[in-house]
């Protein structure tokens, strides 16, 4: 049932999703190719912002895997947006865990809140900026407080720093 819908779920897939989920299936064996799951669905969120069904399915087509197995992931990990709603061209996420609360991770999140004028679980008008609900924790503890925008880490924020990372984004 996977190969009969293939072509039609590939065709989803822009030519640069796809070369980056090739990118992806070379690191594996071939008869691995649910490794490069987290590579080719962090590729295709990339053009979009978001995963929809369609681009879920035509991923688990390509790689040749049942698309519960591209839900199941996408669903579990809190780097994927599910939601066309909360799609917007920079996803911020403001660690406010213990290691970055006791090190002002708070006032840090109320500052992007302040600046862009949105709280958290919103996004900017113009699409620009989406404000992603609290994460369990990013891992940078020991350069809390830290945000993540599109998967880069900033770390050691001060409100002034936080100005010069949003300000500089195109």
């Amino acid at each position: 049932m996977v190969e009969a819908q293939s072509n039609k779920d590939r065709a989803v897939l822009s030519a640069h999703e796809v070369a980056e989920i090739e990118k992806w299936l070379a690191r594996y064996p071939e008869d691995q190719r649910q490794s490069a799951l987290l590579g080719a669905l962090r590729a295709v969120m990339h053009e979009d912002h978001y995963l929809s069904e369609a681009k879920m399915d035509a991923v688990a087509a390509y790689l040749g895997i049942p698309p519960i197995a591209v839900y199941e992931v996408a669903s579990f990990y809190s780097m994927f947006e599910l939601d066309e709603g909360a799609a917007a061209k920079y996803s911020i996420s403001v660690c406010t865990n213990i290691s970055c609360m006791l090190r002002g991770g708070e006032a840090i999140l109320a500052h992007v809140e302040k600046k862009l004028g949105i709280r958290l679980g919103e996004r900017t008008p113009d699409r620009r900026f989406f404000l992603k609900r609290e994460e369990e924790c990013l891992a940078a503890c020991c350069n809390a407080p830290m945000m993540q925008i599109n998967h880069v880490y900033h770390t050691d924020l001060t409100p002034q720093r936080v100005d010069q990372i949003l300000d500089g984004l195109e």
